[in-house]
């Protein structure tokens, strides 16, 4: 709102477009989908402010949709509960909240592609939604379990405080009250198939076309987690249903059945996807161990005899060394034509022993397999580690008791990015806990050289007061996560520091003969840090959103419609989101004639939040050829002097989009 007036005459006379500042409302645009396909169950209605507006005709889209005359479809094949609609309704309305930097807890802020992102996971998947819209190849995500108290959610239900007598509660970062999810709740399921609905159902939009989930769950919740995916991701795309082996023995004094094991429910966005071979392991290469010298690498050898009689695979086979003729035994036959046998013999890939004189056998190498395993269902403790191991791991970071309860061993989750994503991918974990995910990525990043980039998302959940991480200063399960994910990454680099020095003692033209002093180049491209973002309610007024209850006598205080507690870089943060750019661009922050100058991504978009900015100043940005450029819309005096800016523009760079806020 201008300095001049902040009627929303002037506004609308303005020619500047004002960025709507808040996620996109995801149910019109599915009207507008369907709409496309089906204009003849378009129909209007009235908005609770009586405003004319487009609507579905369910009636008609259902009888559109079905081979049969539709009359009454209240039996049907699906898991209803209750507040299944309220969470479809949800999921596709939009949020005004926003993100905020906080470069204090960050590591390497403006060089990172990462992201710890300081939230309730649903608001946070709906800010995301514009800036990562089909970009993340895979999803991990370790939700409650709902086994009794370890499901904490926001009181969307207006419960009596004699309800919530007994449940232990807790408040987000904003004062919200939280609650756990205990079995005494007569919403215990519902409750928590609402909350991981509607989470899902945002998630699946941010996955590329060839993304994977992978979703931790035990038996408790599995068969509901099953049927929920099957109608997020229909059911073709169900991949897998993996059972990791949690523990090495089983418990005594288990009331019923010993429990060692957990589900890993897999499901594809599309049939895009295509999972990656997991390495051969040493058992499997380990028989590949001859090598002719003849620059076919290591072979094995095989039996040339098949039990399946042929008439045309029996013939002598000559050894061309010594003359003599081997005959398959009676009632077998070589595996092989005559005609290609006379190739393997002439290719050398027919063995006849060590002294040259024994039975023919068929030379196996290992290039010529396939160069890995595929993935199967049957995950044990000795491949992925197991809930002891994890625990370790975490003791070992912190060098003291695990400050975290369920940790996942690094290992399970770096199997699932060896089967899932390629050296430039993103990986999302919304219920990052710990932060096992962001370790493992950093992890495999270091093994093979990748460039993989995490974000993380934590629910601002206080520890316990009689816990170990509260005891040792981690007064939430977020700041455990941060504090892991630095532990991790400075390991992982002091690990491939000591690799590199004693690789460079062995030889030490290894760096193009610079030796060590390479290290930082070569290092350079294993990224350690992150950016924290917390969520915040949104940075501008409430009268941005309605300026129509703007009164004539709050003029007066209402000269900026930005709130008075927030930075440039907040205000920044907001426009990255709602123009849909990632939020791990490179930022270049310049002064330019007095005024601070934000510059995303060399030309992506420049951004100045500064009162009275010198109109010197437009001409500088101009010359960078900008995509997009945004000012406040306080930043001009009056209507003439944002209409001048607009039009210098349009002379000096065309191309380029002048927003406001």
């Amino acid at each position: 709102m201008s300095k001049k007036s902040s009627n929303q005459a002037n506004q609308e006379q303005s020619r500047f477009r004002q960025l709507k500042m808040r996620t996109p409302d995801r149910t019109q645009e599915n009207i507008e989908c369907i709409a496309k396909l089906f204009p003849n169950v378009i129909t209007e209605t009235r908005d609770e402010n009586g405003a004319v507006k487009k609507a579905v005709d369910f009636d008609l889209l259902r009888q559109v949709l079905s081979k049969e005359l539709v009359e009454d479809d209240n039996e049907r094949y699906r898991l209803d509960w209750p507040g299944k609609k309220a969470s479809l309704l949800k999921a596709n309305t939009p949020v005004t909240k926003t993100l905020r930097p906080c470069r204090e807890e960050s590591v390497n802020f403006d060089t990172t592609e990462n992201l710890y992102i300081e939230g309730d996971n649903f608001e946070v998947l709906k800010i995301l939604q514009e800036s990562y819209l089909g970009r993340i190849k895979m999803i991990y995500i370790d939700p409650p379990y709902n086994t009794g108290n370890d499901f904490i959610y926001k009181d969307n239900f207006g419960k009596s405080k004699d309800e919530y007598e007994e449940e232990l509660g807790t408040t987000d970062e904003e004062g919200g009250k939280l609650f756990r999810n205990t079995d005494t709740n007569g919403r215990y399921h519902s409750d928590w198939l609402s909350m991981m609905y509607e989470r899902l159902l945002v998630a699946r939009d941010l996955l590329k076309d060839d993304g994977v989930i992978f979703i931790s769950i035990d038996d408790n919740e599995v068969h509901n987690l099953r049927k929920i995916c099957d109608e997020i991701f229909g059911e073709d795309n169900f991949l897998a249903n993996v059972v990791w082996q949690k523990k090495y023995a089983a418990t005594n004094d288990a009331k019923g059945f010993s429990n060692l094991h957990d589900h890993i429910t897999v499901y594809q966005k599309s049939t895009n996807f295509n999972r990656i071979l997991l390495p051969r392991t040493e058992e499997q290469n380990k028989p590949y161990k001859n090598d002719s010298g003849d620059g076919k690498g290591l072979w094995r050898s095989d039996n040339l005899l098949v039990r399946s009689f042929s008439e045309s695979g029996v013939y002598p086979i000559v050894n061309p060394n010594t003359g003599h003729e081997y005959y398959p035994p009676k009632g077998s036959c070589w595996r092989a034509s005559r005609e290609t046998m006379k190739i393997w013999l002439s290719e050398n890939r027919v063995f006849f022993g060590k002294d040259g004189m024994g039975a023919p056998q068929l030379k196996r190498y290992l290039n010529e397999v396939q160069q890995g395993r595929v993935p199967n269902t049957w995950w044990t403790f000795q491949e992925v580690g197991h809930n002891d191991a994890a625990n370790k791991e975490l003791k070992s970071l912190f060098n003291s008791k695990a400050p975290f309860d369920t940790p996942k061993p690094v290992n399970l989750i770096r199997q699932m990015l060896l089967i899932s994503t390629n050296p430039n991918d993103i990986i999302l974990d919304f219920f990052s806990g710990s932060a096992t995910t962001a370790h493992a990525v950093m992890q495999l990043n270091a093994e093979d050289g990748g460039n993989r980039k995490f974000i993380m998302v934590q629910l601002h959940e206080k520890t316990d007061e009689n816990s170990e991480a509260f005891k040792a200063g981690y007064k939430t399960i977020a700041d455990i996560g941060k504090e892991r994910i630095r532990r991790a990454g400075a390991r992982i680099m002091n690990d491939k520091l000591s690799m590199v020095n004693e690789k460079a003692k062995e030889n030490p033209t290894i760096f193009d003969g610079h030796n060590n002093s390479s290290f930082t180049i070569h290092n350079s491209q294993l990224d350690i840090g992150f950016r924290v973002y917390k969520t915040d309610t949104t940075n501008m007024k409430d009268v941005f959103y309605h300026p129509s209850e703007l009164k004539q006598d709050q003029l007066s205080f209402l000269e900026s419609n930005i709130k008075e507690d927030r930075t440039p870089e907040d205000l920044l943060t907001q426009v990255i989101l709602d123009l849909g750019l990632e939020l791990t661009l490179p930022i270049e922050t310049k002064q330019i004639s007095g005024n601070t100058v934000f510059i995303v991504q060399t030309n992506s978009l420049v951004a100045c939040f500064d009162n009275d900015i010198d109109f010197k100043i437009v001409d500088t940005i101009a010359d960078l050829q900008p995509l997009k450029v945004v000012f406040k819309d306080a930043s001009f005096k009056d209507d003439k002097d944002r209409i001048n800016v607009e039009e210098r523009f349009k002379r000096l760079s065309p191309e380029t989009k002048v927003m406001v806020i």
